[in-house]
């Protein structure tokens, strides 16, 4: 199993940097064919991280950890094409989740699910916390984890 990062964007090397932001663009924007600003400034918040997998210089799979008023929210969780089916997504979630508990486990967690991914979520204990609502063309959901 490859290792897992976790760092805030400042602590990141930018060539690290660079392959996890082309690995979001490839996935949601080219791949999922979503125009929109992919950076969009979160990543810089004072409690932010980035998680991902690398692997000969190549990162795999990602994700991101946002700390929001009453809550954390997960996002960008994004696994390149060929790494797919290996099961590094949910090894990025159980991280992610871990850190939430970590440093504030009183916090629920929350994220926008992509519809057909709503199982893959339940897995890891989040729930339907809304209606469901379309985002850049892709219908969603939100979810939480208590």
């Amino acid at each position: 199993m490859p290792e897992i990062h976790r760092a805030r964007v400042a602590d990141i090397d930018p060539v690290a940097l660079y392959r996890i932001l082309r690995l979001r663009v490839s996935v949601f924007v080219v791949e999922q064919h979503a125009a929109y600003p992919e950076i969009d400034g979160r990543d810089i918040e004072p409690d932010a991280e980035l998680l991902w997998i690398e692997e000969d210089g190549a990162v795999l799979a990602t994700l991101r950890i946002l700390r929001e008023r009453d809550a954390w929210r997960i996002g960008r969780v994004a696994t390149a094409e060929a790494a797919r089916g290996r099961g590094l997504a949910a090894d990025l979630m159980g991280s992610a989740l871990q850190r939430c508990r970590e440093v504030a486990s009183e916090l629920p967690v929350d994220l926008d699910a992509q519809m057909q991914l709503e199982d893959w979520y339940g897995r890891f204990g989040f729930v339907r916390s809304g209606d469901p609502f379309e985002e850049d063309g892709i219908p969603h959901i939100p979810m939480r984890r208590g």
